[in-house]
């Protein structure tokens, strides 16, 4: 069988994580890279050995050598390029959020749905090697019942200012930008449920802390201090249809005394953590128990992760199969994501 000849479109700091799995894939092989920087997208190009560069999308997706993009741009192009990547035949890998509103994510679904290419949504955290470990753990019911989710990702200083700072770009802080990893891993856990409603709270009191010394924080290439217009914090509540609930809390900044990470799943027979680093809980003989998996990694593999997702793309591709992430996931998210600064807006419940 021939190589998947992949575009990577955006060439900004996810994007290597792409293309270094595309690197190590047998199967794949990376012909072109298009950035608005012509420099970096000729940087990149020499790095993976892509025989093209463009500064337009269009461009290279009017390249009939490519089968399929990965799309790492700002998230209020997400949805554009991916409508046209699939209409200009492509198979497509979109990083998360798949967009920023539910009505752009419908059209990318009308857009998907009406044609025999598959889109893959970039949740990278159900890639990860741990969540096939406790997937079997749940497929034997070792948990019961799983009823209820809790998930923090609160940085006291961790504003990459930028795009990711510019609403119009991003479609928010920390709830689109972190928050939607852990949003959707719990919602994979629990099944990916039935939403039906929300409520949330966003504050904005800290702005982006630039004027704070001697921490250093990672920026965006963009950065640029006198621009902040999106939230530092974000909590919610979320209820499904089944009756299980999800509270999540994220932050880029935070007055807390250190980073903090935790994802934990609760179910009738037992419950498990996966940040920061995985751990069972259950009962044996009348007895609470904590089993501690020996496993290569017992926090986020990062690295295999993307790896998983990039392969599980070229596979996908090769054997015409639906995604584990699917682009109906990612309207989900959407929906769950806009409902919550809808209710934080409104200072109401969201019915979904």
């Amino acid at each position: 069988m021939s190589k998947i000849k992949v575009g990577i479109i955006g060439a900004g700091s996810i994007s290597e994580s792409h293309m270094n799995s595309y690197q190590k894939n047998p199967d794949a092989e990376i012909v072109a890279i298009c950035d608005l920087n012509e420099e970096r997208a000729k940087a990149a190009a020499q790095k993976y050995g892509a025989a093209h560069t463009y500064t337009d999308y269009n461009e290279l997706l009017a390249n009939p050598e490519i089968d399929a993009v990965s799309i790492c741009t700002w998230n209020n192009s997400h949805a554009e390029i991916s409508i046209a990547a699939i209409q200009a035949g492509k198979h497509v890998l979109v990083e998360k959020p798949l967009c920023r509103t539910v009505e752009e994510a419908l059209n990318v679904q009308k857009a998907v749905r009406s044609s025999d290419k598959l889109l893959q949504v970039g949740f990278v955290r159900r890639y990860d090697p741990n969540i096939g470990l406790l997937q079997e753990f749940i497929q034997k019911d070792e948990f019961g019942e799983l009823y209820y989710a809790k998930a923090s990702i609160l940085r006291r200083l961790g504003n990459p200012g930028g795009w990711f700072a510019d609403k119009e770009r991003s479609g928010g802080g920390p709830l689109i930008d972190i928050g939607v990893h852990v949003i959707d891993l719990c919602w994979y856990m629990l099944g990916r449920p039935k939403v039906k409603s929300v409520s949330g709270n966003v504050y904005h009191k800290l702005g982006n802390r630039s004027n704070v010394k001697h921490l250093s924080f990672y920026k965006a290439a963009d950065y640029d201090a006198s621009k902040n217009t999106v939230e530092d914090l974000a909590n919610a509540l979320i209820r499904f249809e089944n009756g299980a609930s999800l509270m999540v809390d994220v932050s880029f900044s935070l007055h807390a005394k250190k980073d903090e990470a935790g994802v934990r799943i609760y179910g009738t027979k037992g419950g498990f953590e996966i940040d920061p680093e995985v751990v069972i809980v259950t009962e044996k003989n009348d007895v609470m128990v904590n089993i501690e998996p020996q496993i290569d990694n017992k926090g986020f593999n990062f690295a295999a992760a993307f790896q998983n997702e990039i392969d599980q793309f070229i596979l996908n591709i090769q054997n015409n199969r639906e995604p584990m992430s699917p682009v109906e996931d990612g309207l989900e998210l959407m929906k769950i994501l806009t409902g919550i600064y809808e209710s934080a807006e409104k200072g109401v419940e969201i019915q979904l």
